[in-house]
């Protein structure tokens, strides 16, 4: 048995514990959560708050280099040069930027992502790196021959796959596939994930194919003449296995249809803003009683992977949005980037929260150093004063994934630097 106790243990399910421990038996698992006096200091972090590890719910490891491309551009010009660039790599550059997207998740106190991934590299990287993945092939297309490039990226990551790497599918959006892709998609029986109601761009395309989408028109869907949401939900496409990403632009009905299906939402506050979205109507998602978590998106339009950033930028976009200071508390915020990023998944039962029984997925933040210490509300600093250089330890199922001064992981780096230059020339 393996027990790490801090200064603070925040559960999330339960009371932050001061002077907290948590013991993990020898499968990975939580054998227990409480004081330290009761279970041992074990391994003792100084100046720290434990957490559960972030639950990232939309990711794509495999853009981990591709921070500031068309800054500033509108949505769809975005979009086309993002996948122009993307055909300058070879599989060997998605892998590398994979493991590095992979390591720099570990350092931000995640440990698992929902990933959604164009060349299946995201799988190797995290079964490479320890991460927990659920990992959604990307789909694109007009009929049911797109599942053909599915299967083969499958097959490929089929040696890769375990309880903790774990395969879903992507179709990736209504303006790249068509209703009868989504169909198929479905049948397939696996965890599915989808971009929906991201920008106005997107609701006037599929409304009546209006817009400049020029730049990547060979990939585009003839438009449906309704919203994406609208769309799935009168064929019966959604629910509790569907993850919707984005959801900002919604008005009540297709919030109903969300809520009544059971489709869980991963909030990606900054990726909205930076690409001048919109803010998603979080409060509303949440009163109607939908699953939703907080989530990077891609470095793409996200500079990071860095959850930290994402829970302030969450915190002041509700604020803002709602004009209320209670309109997102931290102690919300970090249950939406644990707990509620699980519930997305469908992973609650295993992780997101310390209770006994789940993954020892655990995160462990330094806050002696930080503005907010001496400590009043362990969650608030955590929250308000975390970072990933703060990071003293990322575990998962148990075992140290990474280690503050220790994880260095220079090659991945290297490669993955090496994969930009060439998209930038």
């Amino acid at each position: 048995m393996r027990v790490v106790s801090a200064d603070w243990v925040v559960p999330v399910e339960g009371d932050p514990i001061a002077d907290g421990a948590v013991a993990v038996s020898d499968d990975g698992r939580i054998q227990a959560v409480g004081p330290a006096a009761e279970l041992g200091e074990g391994e003792r972090f100084v100046g720290c708050v434990i957490v559960p590890g972030f639950v990232n719910c939309h990711s794509h490891l495999e853009y981990a280099v591709y921070a500031g491309f068309g800054d500033g551009l509108p949505f769809s010009s975005w979009i086309g040069l993002h996948v122009a660039r993307k055909q300058l790599l070879d599989l060997d550059d998605m892998r590398a930027i994979a493991t590095e997207g992979a390591h720099e998740c570990l350092r931000s106190g995640i440990t698992t992502v929902g990933d959604c991934s164009f060349s299946g590299a995201s799988a190797e990287a995290a079964a490479e790196t320890g991460l927990r993945a659920l990992v959604y092939l990307e789909v694109f297309g007009r009929d049911e021959t797109a599942l053909e490039r599915f299967a083969a990226l499958r097959d490929r990551v089929e040696p890769v796959l375990s309880d903790r790497v774990r395969l879903g599918v992507s179709p990736h959006a209504p303006y790249t596939c068509t209703l009868e892709v989504y169909e198929a998609c479905a049948r397939l029986g696996l965890p599915l994930a989808t971009h929906l109601a991201e920008s106005v761009a997107e609701r006037e395309f599929l409304a009546d194919g209006s817009g400049d989408w020029s730049s990547f028109a060979e990939m585009l869907v003839p438009p449906p003449g309704t919203t994406g949401i609208r769309l799935l939900g009168e064929a019966g496409l959604l629910g509790p296995r569907l993850m919707a990403a984005h959801c900002v632009h919604v008005d009540d009905e297709e919030i109903a249809l969300l809520a009544s299906s059971g489709v869980g939402v991963a909030h990606c506050p900054r990726s909205n803003g930076i690409l001048g979205c919109g803010i998603a109507p979080v409060g509303r998602l949440l009163e109607a009683g939908i699953p939703v978590g907080i989530a990077s998106d891609s470095p793409a339009s996200t500079p990071s992977f860095d959850l930290f950033e994402e829970l302030r930028t969450a915190i002041v976009a509700a604020r803002a949005r709602e004009q209320r200071p209670d309109a997102l508390t931290a102690h919300r915020a970090l249950e939406l980037a644990t707990l509620g990023g699980a519930r997305v998944l469908g992973l609650e039962a295993e992780v997101g929260s310390l209770v006994a029984g789940k993954w020892a997925d655990l995160a462990v933040i330094s806050v002696d150093e930080s503005p907010l210490w001496p400590v009043e509300d362990p969650v608030v600093t955590a929250v308000l004063g975390g970072s990933p250089g703060r990071v003293a330890a990322t575990l998962v199922g148990g075992e140290t994934r990474y280690e503050r001064e220790t994880s260095a992981w220079p090659d991945s780096r290297r490669a993955a630097r090496r994969a930009r230059s060439r998209m930038l020339r």
